[in-house]
Formats: structure tokens, C-alpha cells, sequence
């Protein structure tokens, strides 16, 4: 039943609803279904996918591709370190870019400008890949977990974010009137500003989770025990190896061509392995994660 109080619509603003939800829905179907034929393609049989017949449903039902990646005990050994890089380098990513964004947003922080300028030009500007390997190795954190930590876990973009949004969410009054009653900054920030700030945490939280889910690069540098190694680093094992023992099988045509097909549906598997638990994870952290983008780009 229409409330008395409801704004009537006109055939215009029904008109634009509609037309508005149909590109919606246009822009959904072209952004899913790419993850949607990954998954297909990793329980079908390799022949219809490089066919282009493989559409909606799986052809060829199998879980050859994910029997091979999962019986690897280096998968597992790589989903640990995963996690706990993730963890980890969340928990101190969070940490360092909210105490940071938070005193940059503080106006009576001596030299805040500079500090900023600072910190933006380090966006721009950097040593490079030789002189960090250099510190890392002088250092002694070559070959450490610690290293896997600490490298990716702050980030000047995160911390502009942050400050931001506590420029723009926290009134100046709120502090003001804390400081009165005797509040410290440390106080204000432990007991008032981080309960009121869940929505740029968990944007935070998820930005760094995904950048350190889907790192190889820094591991690839500067990690050689394999039993540190993240599960980014042995996936892309896995295939090389796969890759180079079907090279090895060109003598047999008949079996070549069985592996072909057995390595491109492990190519698929290992990207749904990859890539389950954020996407999990993700329908969680949704509300949060555009209520946290929003605020602060909107002021008045």
C-alpha cells in the first residue's frame, strides 16, 4: 500500500528508473560473467571452452583441474603464508595509516603541511628496485616473513584517505568539547574516533587484504626458502611446471594433446583458488567499503 506521504512519481522519473536499472543490470552482466565463465571453464572439459561453445552451463563435467592443483602440498604451505602475510601486514597497515591519517587531520600537529608534502612526494618519486633490495639486504631481512609484513602494509594513498575522512567525519566541536572534559588525543582517538570510524577501516582493511592476497612480486624478490613463499608464488610454480612437462610429452602427440587440455583447465582452477576467499570475503565488507569511499567526497 503507496504511504500517503510518498512522493509521486511522474512518467518521467519512472522512465529514468527503469532505463537507470536496465544499464545497471547491462553493466552487472558484463562485469559478472567473466567470473562466471573462469568458473565454468574450470569443471569443463578444455575442448568446448577453446571451441567457444562453452556459454552458460559446463560441458563436459570434471574436477580434473582442481584435483591436480589441490592434491600440491604447496598449495597449502602458500595459503598459510598467504593468510598470515594478510594478516599480519593488515593489522600493522592499519595500525600505522590510522594513527597517521589521524594526526595529519589534527590541525594543531606542527609542520602537518610539510609532513604531507612529503609523503605526496613519495607517490611520485621513489629510489627504485635496487636501492630498496639493498636496504632490505643491509637490514638482514632478506629471506624473512618479516619482510613480507612490512613491505605493502602502508601506503601514503590510504593514509590521505584516512585523513580525510577524519577531516570531513569527526567535527571539530566533538574534540573540542572532549578536550573540556579533560580527553587526550590518545583518548579521543581510542574511545570516540575509531568507534565512529568502522567504514574507512574496513575499506582500509580490504584494500590491503587484496593487495597482499594477490602480491608475488615482493616474495618473487626477495624470498628464496620455499617454505615461505606465498600461494600467489607456487600457482604460478605450478603452471611453469605444468607448462614444461607437456613440452616434455611432444614426442606423443596423442598424450601432448591430453595435457594440452589438462593445462588449460588447470589455468582456470587456479585462478578460482585463488581468488575464492576474497571473494568471499568481499559481500562482508560491501556496505562498509562504499559508505567508507563516499564520506568526505561530499561536504556541506
Amino acid at each position: 500500500m503507496r504511504s500517503k506521504n510518498a512522493i509521486r512519481q511522474t512518467k518521467g522519473d519512472r522512465i529514468f528508473v527503469i532505463l537507470n536499472s536496465l544499464i545497471l543490470c547491462l553493466i552487472f552482466l558484463i562485469v559478472a560473467y567473466p567470473v562466471y565463465f573462469v568458473i565454468l571453464a574450470s569443471v569443463s572439459d578444455a575442448q568446448y571452452v577453446n571451441s567457444g561453445t562453452l556459454l552458460l552451463w559446463p560441458k563436459g563435467f570434471h574436477l580434473s583441474g582442481y584435483r591436480y592443483v589441490l592434491k600440491e602440498e604447496r598449495i597449502w604451505v602458500g595459503y598459510a603464508n598467504t593468510i598470515l602475510y594478510a594478516s599480519a601486514g593488515t593489522l600493522l597497515g592499519l595500525f600505522a595509516s590510522l594513527l597517521a591519517g589521524y594526526s595529519l587531520a589534527t590541525p594543531t600537529l606542527p609542520g602537518r603541511k610539510g609532513i604531507m608534502a612529503i609523503m605526496v612526494f613519495t607517490m611520485y618519486f621513489s629510489g627504485g628496485l635496487i636501492p630498496s633490495y639493498l636496504i632490505v639486504k643491509q637490514l638482514g631481512l632478506l629471506d624473512t616473513r618479516t619482510i613480507m609484513i612490512i613491505l605493502g602494509s602502508v601506503s601514503v594513498y590510504n593514509i590521505i584517505l584516512i585523513r580525510t575522512f577524519f577531516l570531513n567525519t569527526i567535527p571539530k566541536e566533538l574534540q573540542e568539547a572532549a578536550s573540556i572534559d579533560g580527553c587526550g588525543y590518545g583518548r579521543f582517538f581510542i574511545q570516540i574516533a575509531l568507534p565512529l570510524s568502522k567504514a574507512i577501516i574496513a575499506v582500509i582493511a580490504l584494500y590491503l587484504v587484496v593487495g597482499y592476497w594477490n602480491s608475488y612480486f615482493t616474495a618473487l624478490i626477495y624470498l628464496q626458502d620455499n617454505s615461505k613463499k606465498p600461494l600467489q608464488l607456487f600457482l604460478r610454480e605450478i603452471l611453469l611446471v605444468s607448462t614444461e612437462s607437456m613440452k616434455q610429452q611432444t614426442e606423443n602427440a596423442e598424450a601432448m594433446a591430453e595435457y594440452q587440455r589438462l593445462l588449460e583447465v588447470i589455468k582456470y582452477a587456479v585462478i578460482v583458488v585463488s581468488t575464492l576467499p576474497v571473494m568471499c570475503i568481499y559481500p562482508f565488507l560491501q556496505k562498509y567499503f562504499v559508505q567508507g569511499v563516499m564520506i568526505g567526497s561530499l561536504k556541506g
